[in-house]
Order: structure tokens, then sequence, then C-alpha cells
């Protein structure tokens, strides 16, 4: 009788397992692959199947306000706001032979005309956008969060002189 009960708690174990694992992978989605996971579909990655889409620009009426992922915007700020993308995310941008990698450090856009990207005045300036346009963009990776993202690199002048300048 034990033995019965255990043979059927085990069956039953199974039984849930192989239910909960279902709807995690298609059917033969392992099998003709021997056995390795492919790349999540084109809906499970954001921006990565669209290589271009809508970007816009926003800067002077922002500038001293706190993004939504903790920097303060001023005009050497070179960053991008995706609605989705987690702040830190890394995205390859071009447009017209120009290219530029930038993080996420906001969100948006929020205006109404479609766009899909809000690129700061700086990495607007710096890709040679002025309007709204059409861009490639890709994910690239990601780097972690902080209150200087998306700022310039500091020289060790700047540094050691605490931003004063000659004159």
């Amino acid at each position: 009788m034990m033995m019965r009960t255990t043979f059927k708690a085990k069956i039953l174990l199974a039984l849930v397992a192989v239910s909960a694992c279902a709807g995690v992978l298609p059917a033969g989605a392992l099998a003709g692959r021997g056995g390795v996971a492919g790349p999540p579909p084109a809906a499970a990655r954001p921006h990565a199947a669209a290589r271009t889409a809508i970007a816009t620009w926003f800067g002077p009426g922002f500038f001293g306000q706190t993004t939504a992922c903790g920097q303060t915007l001023t005009p050497a700020v070179v960053g991008v706001a995706s609605r989705t993308l987690p702040c830190g995310t890394l995205v390859k941008v071009s447009y017209r032979g120009h290219r530029l990698t930038v993080p996420v450090i906001d969100r948006g856009p929020y205006g109404r005309n479609g766009a899909d990207w809000d690129l700061t005045m700086e990495a607007a300036r710096a890709l040679g956008i002025e309007d709204t346009v059409r861009i490639g963009a890709r994910i690239v990776g990601s780097v972690p969060n902080s209150p200087t993202l998306g700022l310039p690199p500091v020289s060790a002048f700047t540094i050691a002189t605490g931003g004063a300048t000659a004159g």
C-alpha cells in the first residue's frame, strides 16, 4: 500500500511539472536545436525587431529637472527616453551616417506624434537631428544606472582643479 501511494505521488508530481513547463516552450522547440534554447521571439524583445523608429528630442524646457532614472538634465547629458526599457539600457542609434550609443535615462516620449524614442538635446545634436525623424535603433547592452549616467567623461584636469579654468 505504501508503494502505491509513493508511486501515485511521483506520477502526480511529474504531471504537475510537465503541465507547468508546457506553456514555457512550444512543442519541439528544443528538438530542432539539439536541446539548446534559441533566442526569445521578437515580441519578447522590445525594440530589437524594429530596426527603424520615430525619434524626437527634448532639452531646454527640462534642464535642471531630474529624469525618471535620477540624472539631472543638463545641456551636456547624452541619453534617450524609452517607455519600456530599464534605466541603463544601451541603445545604438543611427541617423544619416552618424552613430551613437546612448543609455536610457528617462521615460517617454509622451508627445502624440507616435515617436518611439526621445533623445536628449546633446544626443540629437551629435546625430545631426533637428526635428522628428526616423532613426535606426538597436539594443546593445546595459550599464548600471547612476546619477552621472549620460554625462560626458570628466578629465583628470577638471577633477584636479575642481572645474576651475585658467583665465
